[in-house]
């Protein structure tokens, strides 16, 4: 597959995704107006399936980053990581980290929730995933251009920061330690 035809396909699956969201969020604002007691534990589990999604992303991308920094640039494998990179960020990650802060700071703000340590260091955790999240983004385009900054090596490790993010923020709503 060329790049040309790999971008057009990608931008029309991210278009698609786009449309999925919006739709996805009128949905849940109808909840919202016609079942407003209700709605905080829809929330609830909208969270949670984002976050889940959002993790699966962030977990995968730096493993194609590892083997997209061992193919040759301009290759057919690398552009088939290009299209994977590029369909797994706008695809996945970016709707899942948007609904995850939209229904997170929804359950903060509705439950009145905005107390305690724990919560500040669970924020913390949150910044700093949507900061790996950006990292990844800038890398993915660097990629996409056949910039070569990195090696595997930094990708391997790089792979378990959001591992031990989620493990704080988890921690932090679970066992509310402060």
């Amino acid at each position: 597959m060329g790049n040309e035809t790999g971008k057009a396909a990608g931008k029309k699956s991210a278009s698609r995704a786009l449309t999925v969201l919006l739709v996805f969020l009128f949905i849940c604002l109808g909840l919202f107006v016609f079942d407003r007691n209700g709605f905080y534990n829809w929330a609830k589990a909208f969270h949670v399936i984002a976050v889940i999604a959002w993790m699966a992303g962030m977990f995968y991308m730096p493993r194609l980053f590892v083997y997209h920094a061992d193919s040759e640039p301009g290759s057919e494998k690398s552009e088939t990581f290009k299209v994977m990179e590029y369909r797994l960020m706008k695809i996945i990650m970016n709707p899942a980290m948007i609904l995850t802060w939209i229904f997170g700071l929804y359950l903060a703000w509705d439950g009145f929730r905005f107390g305690g340590g724990w919560l500040h260091v669970k924020i913390l955790a949150v910044f700093l995933m949507s900061g790996v999240h950006g990292y990844f983004s800038k890398a993915m385009k660097d990629f996409a251009a056949d910039k070569r900054n990195t090696t595997p090596r930094h990708w391997r490790i790089f792979n378990e920061v959001p591992t031990v993010l989620m493990v704080i923020a988890v921690i932090m709503v679970i066992l509310k330690p402060f």
